[in-house]
């Protein structure tokens, strides 16, 4: 009977004026963001935080979901009739939707991509809403050692999930946790790494550093790309798929929703995890694995439909332990610490219009999103032919003022600028910028966990291995690290081996 109450309270929060239109805003601009090549929701919401900060915490928050989740949708678009993923979660969907527009079936992709990503979002809400209770009833049973063990756990997902070194992404990891360290110490009040600079008494701004990292960055990578794109000739105006393409797509949609829904929870996961996992499940128990690659039904809607749930199961570590599970959700918990809130289990309790409006927002969103997506598809590929010598200095002059108008500072703005060569410089090395940002994010939590466990135990460090739950996810991070270093280890090994020969 409470879930039923919560979520009519959550209803009641939609369904005001602005946190509709907030939701409709959402979902449009994440759809036109998934779209659009280079930019993505990491960047989109990363420009979009300093606005948020004048608008009501619900409405800011129910737009930031809405662009993630519906830039899901929107990278399927021009992955399937271009061959060119506006989102990475969106690149698996491109191999075999790409093949069917080449046989003039775009239109079925894009109807198939577009009914997976709304079953598995209503489905992935439907479990955030009966599991939210739960989960955070367990998390006010954490205790600050075991808080400091799950974000170890976390940092260490992200290091099995980003591609390239494990060492690449040790570093990462390392040196967004010194970041983290600058400004003023809570417990002394020392001032730790600011060279003298006032501006960094309370640490490196967020705002200015995510935005810097992300949409700066990606934006300097975009402009090396001189390739020319030409839409695909085709026919999409058959929209709606025959009883045997249904039929083809019905298990991979079921099996990909609950494959996301399970990874998107994760430390780490989320919709590209989602979406790659879903493909090679799907090709494992085909019984045509050889038409996978050449246009496949179960290659689209099984993707598609992980991603989306994927994407949408990532808020529960966010909102009910306070703990983000990838890149994005740390730029989430960054936007409610702008509106004053405190994410974790408490946040159930003290905002709860807030949590169970986001919730709910989901099914209005996903609703708005089936709508949205297959009349405009015509609308969403014209954007493709928009300039970049247009689109980017449009999007630097936005990011620029949004971050500036925080804070009225012009030392954010030169934060931003650094940020942004240190990103693109990063991606020249093959480093990943989602371990830092995490590692940057999660570092001053940590940091006041660690040492509030060792204050309560008297500077006796065991704690963190006699505390279960604690013990339990140290051992979880071990064996996720082993399993990392493993196929590094091997490669060496042959690599020695081979030298030796």
């Amino acid at each position: 009977m409470d879930l039923f109450a919560h979520l009519s309270l959550g209803l009641e929060t939609v369904f005001q004026p602005i946190n509709l239109l907030f939701c409709f805003l959402g979902v449009f601009l994440g759809t036109a963001i998934g779209v659009l090549p280079g930019i993505g929701p990491l960047g989109t919401i990363a420009i979009l935080l300093p606005v948020t900060f004048g608008f009501p915490p619900e409405a800011s928050l129910i737009m930031l979901a809405g662009i993630y989740y519906g830039a899901q949708y929107g990278g399927s678009t021009t992955a399937i009739l271009i061959n060119l993923p506006g989102e990475a979660s969106s690149a698996v969907t491109a191999i075999d939707g790409y093949q069917l527009a080449r046989q003039g079936k775009a239109g079925t992709a894009l109807a198939l991509a577009a009914i997976g990503s709304f079953i598995a979002g209503c489905f992935a809400t439907l479990l955030i809403a009966i599991f939210a209770i739960p989960l955070t009833m367990l998390a006010l049973k954490f205790t600050p050692p075991d808080y400091f063990s799950l974000m170890v756990l976390g940092l260490v997902a992200s290091i099995a999930l980003a591609h390239g070194s494990v060492l690449k992404g040790i570093i990462m990891i390392v040196f967004g946790l010194l970041l983290g360290t600058v400004g003023t110490d809570l417990y002394t009040g020392q001032a730790r790494f600011t060279f003298g600079m006032f501006d960094l008494a309370e640490g490196i701004p967020i705002l200015g550093f995510g935005v810097g990292i992300y949409a700066l960055s990606e934006i300097l990578k975009g402009l090396e790309d001189e390739t020319p794109r030409e839409p695909l000739k085709t026919n999409i105006s058959a929209l709606l798929p025959s009883r045997q393409d249904l039929r083809e797509a019905g298990m991979p949609i079921l099996r990909g929703t609950f494959l996301g829904s399970f990874l998107g929870i994760l430390p780490g996961g989320g919709a590209m995890l989602s979406s790659f996992a879903s493909y090679m499940v799907e090709k494992q128990v085909s019984k045509r694995p050889e038409t996978f690659g050449r246009g496949a039904i179960a290659g689209v809607a099984g993707p598609e439909s992980a991603n989306n749930a994927g994407a949408q199961t990532s808020f529960v570590p966010m909102l009910t332990l306070g703990i983000p599970s990838n890149p994005l959700m740390a730029l989430m918990v960054g936007a409610l610490i702008i509106q004053g809130i405190t994410p974790g289990p408490n946040l159930i309790n003290e905002q709860p219009s807030l949590f169970w409006g986001v919730i709910v927002s989901m099914w209005i969103g996903n609703l708005m999103l089936v709508v949205l997506n297959l009349p405009l598809i015509g609308l969403w590929v014209k954007l493709l032919s928009v300039r970049a010598n247009f689109l980017y200095p449009a999007i630097v002059g936005f990011s620029a003022i949004g971050v500036y108008s925080i804070n009225e500072n012009p030392f954010d703005l030169i934060v931003m600028s650094v940020s942004g060569a240190a990103g693109y410089a990063l991606s020249k090395l093959d480093c990943e910028p989602a371990p830092l940002l995490l590692g940057f994010v999660l570092g001053p939590m940590m940091e006041v966990y660690m040492r509030r466990t060792m204050l309560l135990s008297g500077g006796d460090a065991s704690v963190f291995l006699t505390s279960p739950i604690s013990l339990g996810l140290l051992i979880a991070a071990a064996i996720v690290l082993v399993i990392v270093l493993i196929p590094t280890v091997n490669r060496r090994r042959a690599e020695v081996f081979v030298e030796e020969d």
